[in-house]
């Protein structure tokens, strides 16, 4: 396959993939779509993603649903405390709580990097009936219908995640069988996290003493975001290490990208990319130098917690040894959660 780079300085700056003619994943399209992710995840690590299945009604609606949680005062968000272990990842986190940082992949001695604290807060669920890790919710009379409306929501991005996502990333990885990641990622052991950035000083970004959040990796599988109209998304140049291009929201589309663990799982061939969220731009019509608060969902998808895991079929050889020993996905998550807390 032919190696492709975005358009960088371009108003859409990664991969477009379209998925509307995937359907069930048998059909030349399919394949032809399948391709294009996997070009897209190899050479990239990020793509947007369109004609998803994922109504814009149920997005909307869960950024309603986020923004009136924020807006609980903050002794309401706090009875739906995160626990002090970073593997428990549910319930509310206030701003500078938790620390987004780049780190190594495989290695005990995770070395955070000090920009600043991560000016944001945040509200993290999973699966309902997952026994392992339960839900923190906030009382239901402190907001009515948040978790039967935040449920939904995961339901429907699971759904997605078992029709399109996983059977493409079988489908494009040369030797991975069709339906392969099917048994790695039974039991939903997923996660979405509300993100709420606030409104702040211009200043206390210029000075470094607050950023939105550093340069980083995701941990998991692969990661879906859904972004609101605020912008501030950047992700490194495949082409220029150390440069960030900016990945705008654009309407009707999700923002895809690999996980370390699925980097890892692959022997380095899919690429977990570097990206970060830039101090915002000033509130329009603000003269007294406010920037503009904004709100995303990211929907983090898991290897089931007891799997152990080796390199994917097909990602190995005489001319490509395998460069990590087989893992299990507990120890390895728990390892990268509880260094962030």
């Amino acid at each position: 396959m032919e190696k492709t780079s975005p358009t960088i300085g371009a108003a859409i700056s990664l991969p477009v993939i379209d998925f509307a003619n995937f359907g069930d994943g048998t059909s030349a399209e399919a394949r032809e779509i399948a391709d294009k992710f996997f070009v897209a995840c190899r050479d990239v690590g990020f793509a947007y993603i369109k004609n998803t299945g994922i109504s814009q009604d149920t997005v909307d609606d869960m950024f309603e649903l986020s923004a009136k949680f924020f807006n609980l005062p903050i002794e309401v968000k706090q009875k739906a405390l995160h626990p002090p272990e970073g593997w428990k990842h549910r319930g509310y986190s206030g701003v500078g709580v938790e620390k987004v940082s780049e780190m190594g992949f495989d290695t005990n001695k995770l070395a955070l990097v000090s920009e600043g604290l991560d000016f944001k807060e945040s509200f993290d669920y999973g699966n309902e009936n997952l026994a392992r890790l339960q839900n923190i919710w906030p009382p239901e009379d402190a907001l009515p219908g948040f978790r039967e409306r935040a449920v939904a929501f995961s339901n429907v991005c699971r759904e997605f995640q078992t029709s399109k996502i996983l059977p493409a990333l079988a489908l494009g990885i040369p030797g991975v069988p069709k339906g392969f990641f099917d048994q790695y990622h039974e039991q939903a052991d997923n996660q979405v996290r509300l993100l709420h950035y606030p409104a702040a000083p211009a200043e206390v970004f210029l000075s470094g003493e607050r950023c939105r959040i550093n340069a980083h990796t995701d941990f998991d599988t692969c990661t879906v975001l859904f972004q609101d109209d605020c912008g501030g998304l950047e992700v490194e140049s495949p082409d220029e290490p150390g440069k960030f291009i900016p990945v705008p929201p654009i309407p009707g589309t999700v923002v895809f990208n690999i996980g370390d663990f699925l980097m890892r799982w692959s022997n380095d061939i899919l690429k977990s990319t570097l990206h970060r969220v830039r101090a915002p731009p000033q509130k329009e019509g603000d003269t007294g130098g406010m920037t503009k608060e904004r709100f995303s969902i990211p929907y983090f998808m898991g290897s089931d917690q007891d799997k152990v895991v080796d390199c994917l079929p097909g990602c190995f050889g005489p001319d490509r040894p395998k460069r990590y020993e087989p893992v299990n996905t507990g120890q390895y998550m728990n390892m990268r959660l509880n260094a962030a807390y």
